[in-house]
């Protein structure tokens, strides 16, 4: 989701490598659940969160829609999002002690909190949202508070998923609506819907990928540019 404000604003004004070490360590959180309540649409999942869940949870996308997640229009696409209940509006994920149900296979945004990712020159770094988290914190390697592993597998997934919708929304600007809705309803139904098999899901992503740059007229684009 791009944000209409500056680093300056909401940052210690440092980037972040998966290296590095930053202020984010929470040390369990003692109790608080603040970050899973009151989201609204802003809690986006890519497609490894849904592959994550559909696994975590045994069911597939229709089912996740059904439970935990809805639709919403972010950035010009239609993207599932964690739903928030109740008066206080909290993650469906939420036990009533505010503890994640999930939180092995818990998304990307959530793993990320209270860091962002800023992206730049067909990459990203990390930065610190100081302003989003008031527990005292200790220094942890980004890499280890991301709690995922091959790291540098992931961070290519997320750029390519990230550059590839940037890089479709342009090829789609100046393109009527039926164009757009095509669009919208290939990436949902590629990307999210289609089931994923358990194992090896970049190398699944990677074939859905070369899918939708070819739908998309980006094929040795674009996306080449990057590599």
């Amino acid at each position: 989701m791009k944000r209409d404000v500056s680093l300056e604003e909401i940052s210690d004004g440092r980037l972040y490598g998966a290296g590095d070490l930053v202020r984010v360590d929470t040390r369990g959180c003692g109790g608080c659940s603040s970050c899973c309540r009151g989201m609204g649409s802003s809690a986006i999942l890519d497609p490894m969160d849904v592959w994550r869940l559909s696994a975590a949870l045994g069911c597939g996308f229709d089912r996740l829609l059904e439970d935990c997640l809805e639709l919403g229009v972010t950035d010009g696409w239609v993207l599932p999002h964690l739903r928030m209940t109740g008066v206080d509006e909290a993650c469906g994920l939420l036990s009533s002690e505010g503890r994640c149900t999930v939180h092995g296979a818990r998304p990307g945004v959530c793993r990320l909190f209270p860091l962002g990712r800023f992206y730049e020159g067909r990459s990203f770094r990390y930065f610190l949202q100081v302003h989003e988290c008031p527990a005292a914190k200790s220094k942890v390697k980004v890499r280890k508070w991301l709690e995922i592993p091959d790291i540098e597998k992931y961070e290519a997934y997320i750029t390519d998923w990230h550059y590839f919708l940037e890089d479709a929304s342009r090829v789609l600007e100046g393109t009527g609506d039926a164009m757009q809705s095509r669009a919208c309803t290939f990436v949902l139904k590629t990307f999210y819907a289609r089931p994923w098999e358990p194992d090896d899901f970049y190398g699944q992503f990677a074939l859905r990928l070369q899918e939708g740059l070819q739908f998309m007229g980006l094929r040795g684009g674009q996306q080449e540019e990057r590599k």
